[in-house]
């Protein structure tokens, strides 16, 4: 099976090609250049590099959310524009998911984290190789999550960096964490996850939001104000 999965949900972006299971390519940028900018000259190389047509994919995957709105938003755009043009199936992977897929192996409890902001997290939880859901998606705070963990934990993502030191004081040696490389999330883990996952119409895909975007959090609390 010949999967090109592509990720545009955080800072970085990234495109991958799998083909049975093996990874032939994996193109990843995290140089603060837009994603409308980069994802499909990524895509094209990607591609040329790993000597393939859009037309030999079986399927498209991509991250579905959490994540950045506009990311997400251009990542799921440019998936269905593809496969609507080479009429192909697409899988939409949890972005919590891919980056809890970054810390495989390991026997303990995964806690992928997103920067939220308003000291907030995006979260799941996740536990085996076969990343059994122990909690669904959902946003909250940092502190509220640390209160649920009462094991050996380890965290991924982008929301690691600004709460590594709160992690360490508030849990000690049980706050365990990926190497730098293995940080954010990364196509080829949506690639290997969308694998194993069914595929839909491309016109049936949209995106995970969580939560309400700050524009629409303003204008409702606007409106009650009112």
């Amino acid at each position: 099976m010949n999967i090109l999965a592509i990720d545009t949900a955080s800072v970085a972006a990234s495109v991958a090609i799998l083909e049975n299971g093996r990874l032939l390519c994996e193109l990843f940028s995290d140089t603060g250049l837009t994603h409308s900018q980069t994802i499909m000259p990524m895509v094209d190389q990607a591609l040329s590099m790993a000597g393939k047509k859009l037309s030999s994919m079986d399927r498209l995957a991509v991250t579905i959310g959490p994540g950045s709105f506009t990311g997400l938003r251009i990542g799921i755009g440019t998936v269905k524009g593809l496969a609507m043009g080479a009429d192909l199936p697409v899988v939409g992977v949890s972005t919590l998911k891919v980056i809890a897929h970054n810390a495989l192996p390991t026997p303990y409890l995964i806690a992928p984290i997103m920067d939220a902001r308003r000291n907030q997290v995006y979260n799941a939880l996740y536990r085996g190789e076969n990343l059994e859901e122990i909690m669904p998606p959902r946003a909250l705070g940092i502190d509220e999550l640390v209160r649920e963990l009462h094991e050996p934990t380890v965290f991924v993502g982008d929301g690691v960096a600004p709460h590594r030191a709160y992690l360490i004081e508030a849990m000690g040696e049980n706050a365990l964490f990926v190497p730098k490389t293995r940080i954010l999330t990364r196509a080829s883990s949506c690639a290997a996850l969308a694998e194993t996952m069914d595929a839909i119409d491309a016109g049936a895909l949209a995106p995970s939001y969580i939560r309400l975007s700050q524009a629409e959090r303003e204008y409702n609390e606007k409106n009650q104000k009112g």
